[in-house]
């Protein structure tokens, strides 16, 4: 088609605007920060039965706790123990997000993550201490920005093993959203949980501080919660 001379002006300039409505679109659009670890494969589900609940003894306000002793320590399980075996497939879990539980025999990589996450990768960095502070997809960017400022303020871990002090240079924390959660927030570990309403609630700090890698209530002290490669640990925002 012809312009006549006089739209030559006017045509740039529309085509200039579409241009840029094109780049604030694109500015727009959510880019993930970070790759979630691979799905879990698919394979029969393994219905986890629900262990027994037991008095929590952490002193937090709202933990709940289901049965774990004997795990950390000599294995010799309780009537109602929370299961602890790897499954190379999918887990229905008794609680929403699981505390625990069978699990992926790989990790996911402990981080902050903008997209859901598997369970039973997650589970996995359960037994080896992290904590796992879950959202829902619709909790208000304000509050989503603290969680994420509350992870950055936590200490690297130290752990003392056999009398050796040693710097992890890890935090030992999974974030990520989660549909379908009980409440706005929830921090869970192995075989304990807490709901909260806020990221200003002050048992958070709490709650990482009792079970972030504890030698009571983690059943491995110790192992990592990174080095998994990217494509099935995922490669969180930040960590």
């Amino acid at each position: 088609m012809t312009w006549p001379s006089f739209a030559g002006p006017a045509v740039a300039a529309f085509v200039a605007g579409m241009a840029i409505a094109g780049v604030a679109l694109a500015a727009e659009v959510d880019v993930p920060r970070s790759t979630a670890p691979a799905p879990i494969p698919h394979k029969p589900v393994k219905i986890e039965p629900e262990p027994n609940v037991v008095p929590d003894d952490s002193g937090i306000p709202g933990v709940m706790a289901w049965e774990s002793r004997n795990w950390p320590g000599n294995r010799e399980w309780f009537p109602g123990h929370v299961p602890i075996e790897h499954h190379g497939g999918p887990v229905r879990y008794w609680v929403t997000p699981p505390s625990g539980g069978d699990h992926f025999p790989r990790w996911a990589n402990c981080g902050v993550y903008d997209q859901p996450i598997p369970s039973e990768k997650a589970v996995h960095a359960h037994e080896h201490g992290a904590v796992w502070i879950t959202y829902r997809p619709d909790l208000p960017e304000g509050d989503v920005e603290k969680l994420e400022d509350f992870v950055r303020r936590q200490p690297m871990v130290v752990v003392t093993v056999k009398g050796v002090r040693r710097e992890t240079n890890e935090r030992y924390i999974l974030m990520s959203p989660f549909p379908g959660l009980p409440a706005p927030i929830v921090i869970s570990s192995w075989a304990h949980q807490l709901r909260l309403d806020s990221p200003d609630d002050p048992r958070l700090q709490r709650y990482v501080d009792t079970f972030r890698v504890s030698e009571k209530y983690s059943p491995e002290y110790g192992p990592t919660c990174k080095g998994q490669p990217e494509a099935i640990g995922g490669k969180p925002a930040f960590d």
